[in-house]
């Protein structure tokens, strides 16, 4: 059987205190929507349809590239009327399990427990033990039976001291979904049209309604402000770091490991603490990640070590390559085997071949340079003029001397020298000492300046 999704995703989100729509703010470096719609597809779902209305052309707008159905949800009148919206052009013959924008947790595992655990025809509701249940629906059973679902302000003494919630994920069969919809009223303390209602419906119609309760409180956690959004991350690194532990990586310390993206590692990694990966970040087999970076949209070759205090975003590393203390890898920066960038260096779209080091204290920007050379201590490629950026060519086992300026577009032939606190603005021929220096002079009566009161 076809299932459609149905994400409800319109409310405004006013305890955020954000101009940011609530279903927009980001968990592990992504929309807390978009972690709802890739566990839909990752479930298996035919057709996805978000219902939306707060902030609802800045949410659109987010998913422009996705796949989606879209349902404006003009007034929000409840979840039953939200779910209404996406109906008119939901296939009857379709299962429906109807999703929230801002419960982003829940497993693509968990849905197919859902699912499974209804036959054709009947429904299904999500629940969960919690130990303080208030403000929650509560599941009312007989004999283990779902009945009915409660909200908190209409529930009863004996009600109230259920502990098995509602989490408002359903399953239910499309077309007599739409009839129960058409039937449901608002005749409650807040004069809304509750999807839980539909549970009753069911039940009055002859329909079983299987109560499936989901592993832990955590993974069908609602966010409504910052506060929840924070303990969100939170167990969403923790499962994160986990499976990463599984996997065979090493990390020194789990609660110290933020991910916000993709992560990507190979056999025998080590990640120490306080590093965060962004993006889709690729760690080769044996990679060494020290303390305190951050590594971002960037593919590190095997048996490489990223050392500690390091900022690296689009960047590629071949095998076996160190980088740091202190270092930055700004976009287009690659580097192949064995290349060294040590302390307080920086390298901005340049191509570094094998063997090569730029040890301390330099900055590389738009430059291509060969095999086995060594960059001296406070050397700099001055690629920009002002208006354009120009490029460094730097053949092999070149030998550039500290304090170098290279004024671009310059080229330095194989196997030369530049002598140190050189400023070379003409193209160096291959296997010679280049070197450029004013005449050094002493001033006489030159006397140091003195404060002036």
């Amino acid at each position: 059987m076809n299932t459609t999704i149905v994400i409800l995703a319109a409310g405004q989100g006013k305890r955020m205190n954000s101009a940011l729509p609530k279903v927009l703010q980001p968990l592990a470096g992504r929309p807390l929507l978009r972690h709802v719609i890739d566990g839909s597809r990752e479930f298996g779902a035919s057709d996805i349809c978000v219902v939306y209305g707060h902030g609802g052309d800045e949410v659109r707008e987010c998913f422009a590239g996705d796949e989606l159905r879209w349902a404006l949800q003009a007034e929000q009148l409840g979840t039953g009327h939200a779910v209404q919206q996406a109906m008119p052009d939901t296939p009857d013959n379709n299962r429906v399990l109807v999703l929230y924008g801002d419960v982003p947790l829940l497993r693509p595992q968990t849905l197919a427990m859902l699912v499974d655990g209804c036959r054709a025809g009947e429904v299904g509701v999500l629940t969960v033990d919690m130990d303080n249940p208030f403000g929650y629906g509560r599941i009312v059973r007989e004999k283990g039976r779902v009945m009915k679902s409660v909200e908190e302000r209409d529930a009863n003494d004996d009600e109230k001291a259920i502990s098995e919630i509602n989490t408002g994920v359903i399953c239910a069969p499309a077309d007599r979904l739409k009839s129960w919809l058409g039937r449901l009223s608002n005749d409650n303390s807040q004069g809304e049209y509750y999807l839980t209602d539909v549970l009753g419906m069911a039940v009055a119609d002859g329909v079983v309604v299987h109560g499936i309760k989901a592993d832990n409180q955590a993974e069908v956690m609602g966010i409504n402000d910052k506060k929840q959004l924070a303990e969100a991350e939170r167990a969403l690194q923790k499962r994160l770091v986990e499976q990463l532990l599984e996997d065979g990586v090493t990390i020194a310390d789990p609660a110290r490991v933020d991910i916000r993206g993709e992560l990507k590692c190979g056999r025998d990694v080590f990640i120490d603490v306080n590093a965060v990966f962004e993006g889709d970040v690729s760690l080769g087999d044996n990679v060494k990640v020290e303390s305190n970076n951050l590594i971002r949209n960037s593919d590190i070759g095997a048996g490489s070590t990223i050392h500690s205090n390091c900022h690296v975003e689009g960047a590629t590393t071949g095998a076996n390559c160190e980088v740091g203390p202190f270092s930055r890898l700004r976009p287009g920066a690659t580097l192949a085997t064995g290349v060294k960038i040590g302390n307080f260096v920086e390298v901005k779209k340049s191509t570094i071949a094998d063997g090569s080091k730029v040890n301390h204290l330099s900055y590389i920007g738009d430059a291509v340079i060969g095999r086995g050379v060594n960059i001296g201590a406070g050397t700099i490629t001055c690629n920009y003029d002002g208006v354009n950026k120009h490029q460094t060519t730097i053949g092999d086992d070149v030998f550039v001397g500290s304090g170098v300026e290279l004024v671009a577009p310059v080229e330095i032939g194989k196997g030369a020298t530049i002598g140190a606190g050189s400023t070379i603005s003409k193209s160096a021929p291959e296997g010679k000492l280049t070197l450029e220096r004013a005449k050094q002079v002493t001033v006489p009566g030159w006397k140091p300046p003195t404060n002036k009161k």
